[in-house]
């Protein structure tokens, strides 16, 4: 198959059985379908003959390779058989070695093309290795994804500096980064630091090519000022689990007349500052944001607020202390809000974001799309704000509150209309009623989810099911479990077992009788829930009937 060099042909109608009908299709159609199979099928068609093998290698878009040290000497022919490749990902782990600086740099030479680079778990690539890469200046090169791997400062800025086209930048656990930040000759883009490693300071700001870092020669400041007049193009900028973060004051600053999303998760450092400072007196473009597990407040979202009036997204989770403060900044300033995620978090019981804040947001941002809360109180009137004032308001979810009742559903099902999906979780006060009212409200309503609330029944949802053929309702009741008369905890059925087994060491005769009480109660007790856990005491509970019914009639044949 595949080796024929004539066309099909056909006796009587009927088709040979040794042609080859991809010969009648055009390389790119040939193409298309090895793009529609998965690694390895694609992976066995290139061995069928020389056609396929060329199609493929000229079809491919991305390239997937495990960088260890023993790819580089074979990478450059790899890599000229797939020259057409746009998306390379290298992946190594780091108790391996990794590819060499030599086999990275010559990658722009085989690719052409590329346009996205993927590192993760490279150790053994240096500063040395990235500024090579650099030099050929890849003219296509939009995105870059480094994680987990070794080089530092050094071969960011060259990339930064010789990568013209570079809009994506990533950067996840650069543990070397991290460690060269301490000393300030060596740190991070010069001139995010001072002498005493402190951060710059506003009456620095408007003359910030002079903060060098200790004894700089005339070489580093001369770069120094060069990067600052050089604005970046990046649109995207993600940090993750990353420390120091005054390093990216000069960064961001740079980037800030092109940036449109901004995504730092656990990266330590007082992102007030970083913010104050590289958003100070601009106007930017930036449209989406997300802070997670960060040092932030309410000065970080006041610098937000008055830079950023085209936000769309704003994503707060566990930022140590915001408050309805400088969420009512976000509101007075950013109308064109769609997408707001709070997950509301305080430190030591300190003040937190609220329904003051989540009522401003719902005054002023009538554009809103989608709105999820967590930990936050929300009452009734600031329920009706959403209602009234956001009538695009499609997406809701409350989370992990106790505030969210039995009215509060009956309001959101009566005021809610263009509703489509409706997720509640953690509510304890939620039970029969509150979701019957959502049944015969929201008309409009395609998903409810429900998760780990305890007055909510699978005959409830059962029945509303078939009252709504067309919602979908998803029911995970976390670690509860139900039986015919009703909910059962988890607590309850391990009693049970346990007063079971003293019963048993007393008497045989009672043990007996207990074990066939335990196995009526197993068997008539069902988990209603998608959670890992639930399923795995699923599991063990039907082994343990299974082995109670095996037991059982040995031990009566044994009496």
């Amino acid at each position: 198959m595949g080796q024929s060099s004539s066309s099909c042909s056909c006796n009587n109608g009927h088709i040979d059985g040794d042609d080859d009908l991809t010969l009648s299709l055009p390389d790119e159609c040939l193409g298309s379908v090895f793009g529609k199979l998965g690694c390895l099928d694609r992976n066995s068609c290139s061995l069928v003959c020389k056609r396929w093998k060329c199609v493929d290698s000229k079809s491919r878009n991305r390239l997937v390779l495990l960088a260890r040290s023993e790819l580089s000497p074979c990478l450059p022919s790899l890599l000229s058989r797939f020259n057409t490749v746009s998306v390379l990902s290298l992946k190594c782990s780091r108790k391996l070695f990794s590819i060499d600086d030599a086999a990275l740099s010559r990658i722009p030479i085989f690719l052409p093309f590329l346009k996205k680079l993927k590192l993760k778990g490279c150790i053994h690539i240096s500063d040395d290795g990235l500024h090579a890469f650099s030099l050929h200046h890849p003219p296509l090169l939009t995105k870059l994804s480094f994680a987990s791997c070794g080089f530092g400062a050094k071969g960011l800025n060259s990339l930064l500096s010789n990568c013209p086209s570079l809009q994506d930048l990533t950067l996840k656990r650069l543990r070397k980064l991290d460690a060269t930040s301490s000393t300030p000759a060596s740190s991070l883009w010069p001139g995010a630091l001072n002498v005493d490693g402190g951060d710059v300071s506003n009456d620095h700001h408007n003359n910030i090519n002079a903060v060098v870092a200790g004894d700089a020669n005339k070489k580093e400041k001369d770069a120094h000022n060069y990067y600052y007049k050089r604005s970046l193009r990046l649109e995207r900028l993600c940090l993750k689990d990353l420390h120091n973060a005054r390093l990216f004051i000069p960064l961001i600053l740079s980037a800030s007349s092109s940036i449109k999303t901004l995504i730092v998760c656990r990266s330590s450092g007082n992102w007030d500052r970083v913010l104050e400072t590289s958003l100070h007196g601009k106007t930017t473009s930036i449209s989406e944001i997300q802070m997670e597990n960060v040092q932030m407040g309410d000065a970080g979202l006041l610098a937000i607020s008055s830079s950023c009036p085209d936000l769309q997204l704003l994503y707060l989770s566990r930022t140590t202390d915001c408050t309805d403060d400088g969420l009512s900044a976000i509101a007075n300033s950013c109308r064109k809000l769609r997408k707001l995620h709070i997950d509301a978090w305080s430190r030591f019981g300190s003040r937190t974001i609220g329904d003051e804040g989540v009522f401003s947001i719902a005054n002023k941002c009538s554009q809103l799309q989608e709105v999820v809360l967590m930990g936050i109180p929300i009452a009734i009137p600031s329920l009706n704000a959403l209602a009234s004032n956001c009538p695009g308001l499609e997406r809701l979810a409350l989370c992990n509150t106790d505030s969210v009742q039995d009215s509060e559903m009956a309001f959101i099902a009566a005021k809610f209309l263009a509703l489509k999906k409706l997720c509640i979780k953690n509510c304890p006060n939620v039970s029969k009623s509150g979701i019957e009212a959502v049944g015969r409200g929201c008309p409009n309503l395609v998903k409810l989810k429900v998760k780990r609330c305890k007055g909510v029944t699978q005959a409830m949802v059962s029945r509303l099911r078939f009252q709504r053929s067309s919602l979908v309702v998803s029911l995970d009741a976390g670690s509860m479990l139900f039986d015919s008369g009703g909910i059962s905890l988890l607590a309850s059925a391990v009693n049970e077992e346990e007063q079971g087994t003293a019963t048993a060491m007393t008497n045989t005769n009672s043990s007996r009788s207990a074990a066939a009480a335990a196995a009526t109660t197993v068997a008539a007790t069902h988990v209603i829930c998608s959670s890992r856990g639930a399923l795995l005491l699923r599991s063990k509970f039907e082994s343990a009937l299974q082995l109670g019914r095996r037991r059982r009639p040995t031990e009566d044949n044994a009496s």
